[in-house]
């Protein structure tokens, strides 16, 4: 079995004050050989077991030294930070990476045993412990720890574990809020206009999991764009999923790449609002036809919704108000305020997200109908 050591390895042992033993500060020093560890792999050095250095009321420090330099620098101890994402100093990207080892020594496992783009980014020192900790509780599950081969997912799941139960709240309610939503809104004109409130279910519908998946934080694992990329490029490469997320040590964001963040975003979900409501009206199209050659009177009360204007309008929502939203729903108020008051409380988190969930995609029904009526693509029956 291969897993990562380092050239010095020293443990320092400070001892609590006793009244009955006295001990003195000592420090173990481990003898690696440093012959070519620059050249050297982290997958294929051993870091030895550390359970055996614990006594009694003994308490270490360990304290990974890396004085070594030369080569590609590839393989030298703290060699920063987040690969064109803001980056991150020295010592982060250290302390990153000797968490990350610490912890596949402890679980017995090697680089070689883990997906390839989180073992790079532990050599790189972009991830802490407690994302390798995520993840090996992640696979324990059978469903999870096939979605973690998926690199989309992985991301996502490691940010946040309870990303999956995001996404069964916002479908899963999605229906029934927006269908509530239209009702609210359109009352006694409802059922008269239920072709407008299908088509606006059906676009919900194929929107909902894009509003869950792209403003939603991640922990990037992509390698660094090559050098001959265009700054452009660069830029909103470097810039992270969600304008608000909370920064992993050893990784920073600046002003100019969390508003990046949000033009990226609004960029993408133009596509989607646009592509969803392209299907949704084209569906509801469809069957107003199929209806008015049965039922001939019907032909008089419906009238086709206007496919490419409703598109363009749908996208253009989901691309401000919807990015806006979720945006600040993901990264404010999950990320940074129920999670960690409630992080040990799974359940009550949960239902607290499935509540402000709720909330949000109703509101943003009663925006879209309002939006939709003051532009002129969707108009009150009398």
């Amino acid at each position: 079995m291969a897993t990562a050591s380092f050239p010095h390895l020293k443990i320092r042992s400070a001892t609590s004050p006793s009244p009955h033993h006295r001990h003195s500060p000592s420090s173990l020093t481990y003898p690696f050989s440093t012959s070519n560890f620059c050249k050297t792999p982290l997958s294929s050095i051993t870091v030895p077991k550390l359970s055996s250095l614990h006594s009694h009321r003994r308490t270490s420090f360990i304290t990974f030294s890396a004085s070594v330099g030369g080569g590609d620098g590839s393989g030298s101890i703290g060699g920063g930070g987040g690969g064109g994402e803001g980056g991150g100093d020295g010592d982060a990207g250290e302390r990153n990476r000797a968490e990350a080892i610490m912890v596949l020594a402890e679980a017995g496992r090697s680089l070689e045993s883990i997906p390839k783009d989180l073992a790079a980014a532990i050599e790189a020192g972009r991830i802490p412990g407690s994302i390798i900790r995520r993840f090996f509780e992640l696979e324990k599950s059978p469903f999870m720890g096939w979605l973690l081969q998926f690199g989309g997912f992985k991301e996502r799941l490691l940010a946040d574990d309870l990303f999956l139960t995001k996404v069964a709240i916002e479908c899963g309610v999605g229906v029934f809020t927006k269908t509530a939503a239209e009702l609210e809104k359109r009352r006694e004109n409802f059922t008269k206009e239920l072709d407008f409130v299908f088509a606006d279910v059906v676009m919900a519908i194929i929107a909902d999991f894009m509003l869950v998946w792209l403003p939603a934080p991640t922990v990037s694992l992509r390698p660094s764009l090559a050098i001959t990329a265009g700054g452009l490029n660069k830029f909103f490469y470097g810039c992270p999923d969600n304008a608000f997320q909370v920064a992993l040590a050893g990784t920073s964001y600046s002003f100019l790449q969390r508003i990046g963040a949000i033009v990226r975003n609004g960029a993408k979900l133009f596509v989607v609002g646009t592509s969803a409501s392209l299907i949704g009206t084209g569906v509801t199209n469809a069957l107003l036809s199929a209806r008015k050659a049965i039922d001939k009177s019907f032909a008089g009360e419906a009238e086709d919704v206007p496919i490419l204007s409703t598109s363009a309008a749908y996208g253009v929502y989901m691309a401000v108000s919807s990015n806006l939203r979720y945006q600040i729903l993901a990264g404010v108020i999950e990320q940074r305020i129920l999670e960690p008051l409630l992080h040990e409380q799974k359940l009550i988190l949960s239902a607290l997200c499935f509540a402000v969930r709720t909330g949000n995609t109703f509101l943003g029904s009663l925006m879209w109908v309002d939006y939709a009526r003051w532009i002129g693509i969707q108009k009150i029956r009398e």
